[in-house]
């Protein structure tokens, strides 16, 4: 059993440690080669998680196939770490499925995209989306990414209202890139939205995102709370994506932190709580056994202690 259990641990992180070096070198390739900042940003986490795995990994090999002696501070510090990856992964995905549990677009008559409300999300993900620094950065990554650049393969350009109405938006086009069908603009092309003759009503009057609306290029709705509730949707639909998979993560650390410690305990690593660390009612119990024993070799040995006794006498 311990050398299965050293064995299926280093050739895990053999395999690990293999991908780690591709996705580290294409993290750094792709930052180093990013045109704008927002692409550079994305490529942070990439090389943070590809940088740790490599690191694991090579701790995890040095404590499945190092020297037994050497070894068990490298398996020590593998299973700790393990064990708070294991909880990390428990944690985020609980809170993902949380946060993540509310919120959906509302279909509208006669088109064939759906329109979202910042209301209609949990508290914590419009608290973050609300902060000026981190809505600066969102509406930084939108104008670079061109989201609503007028391109036909953006899927935001029809060529007249019939046409546009019936394509599929993806949540941040239906929020940033026209304004919400309750304020009744009327569609010129797909960025430009004549207000109503008569002006706006009442109702939309008093809408903030009817308000925000601008035709220039730069403005369109990016500061409407429709903007900020497409944005969520996007994050709230990989969010689950990324929490499903979890699970199936959460179940392969598992395994691993379970081969870690039983490659640690065959390495002696639990050693000092058998030696060093005995309970008070274990070290009675074994006091009294070691008594008993004495007390039986006593034993055993007066037979012999009386006959020799008597074999001395009689010579005498």
């Amino acid at each position: 059993m311990a050398r299965l259990s050293h064995g299926l641990l280093g050739a895990l992180n053999l395999v690990t440690l293999l991908l780690s070096l591709p996705v580290l070198c294409a993290g750094v390739y792709f930052r180093m080669r990013a045109a704008t900042e927002c692409e550079r940003a994305l490529q942070l986490p990439v090389i943070a998680f590809g940088g740790a795995l490599l690191v694991v990994s090579l701790v995890g090999l040095a404590g499945a196939w190092g020297h037994r002696g050497a070894a068990t501070p490298f398996l020590w510090a593998y299973v700790v770490f393990m064990f708070l990856l294991v909880v990390a992964v428990f944690a985020l995905t609980v809170f993902a499925f949380v946060v993540t549990n509310r919120g959906a677009g509302g279909a509208v008559s006669g088109r064939g995209y759906r329109e979202y409300r910042l209301g209609d999300y949990s508290g914590w993900l419009q608290a973050r989306i609300a902060e000026p620094e981190t809505w600066r950065r969102v509406e930084s990554c939108l104008s670079e990414a061109r989201v609503c650049g007028g391109r036909p393969s953006d899927g935001a350009v029809g060529r007249d209202a019939t046409e546009f109405y019936k394509r599929h938006l993806s949540p941040i086009q239906s929020g940033c890139c026209k304004p919400p069908t309750r304020c009744g603009f009327r569609y010129v092309n797909a960025t430009f939205w004549a207000a109503p003759g008569s002006g706006l009503s009442t109702t939309a009057a008093g809408d903030g995102d009817c308000r925000a609306w601008s035709n220039g290029m730069q403005v369109l709705c990016f500061e409407c709370d429709a903007c900020k509730a497409g944005v969520l949707e996007t994050v709230k639909t990989k969010w689950k994506a990324v929490a499903t998979v979890n699970i199936a993560l959460l179940v392969l650390l598992v395994v691993v932190y379970t081969l870690g410690c039983c490659a640690l305990r065959s390495n002696g690593g639990s050693r000092y709580f058998k030696d060093g660390a005995r309970s008070p009612l274990s070290q009675r119990r074994e006091d009294g056994e070691i008594e008993t024993v004495s007390s039986s070799a006593t034993e055993a040995s007066s037979p012999f202690s009386t006959a020799t006794h008597d074999i001395i006498q009689t010579a005498a």
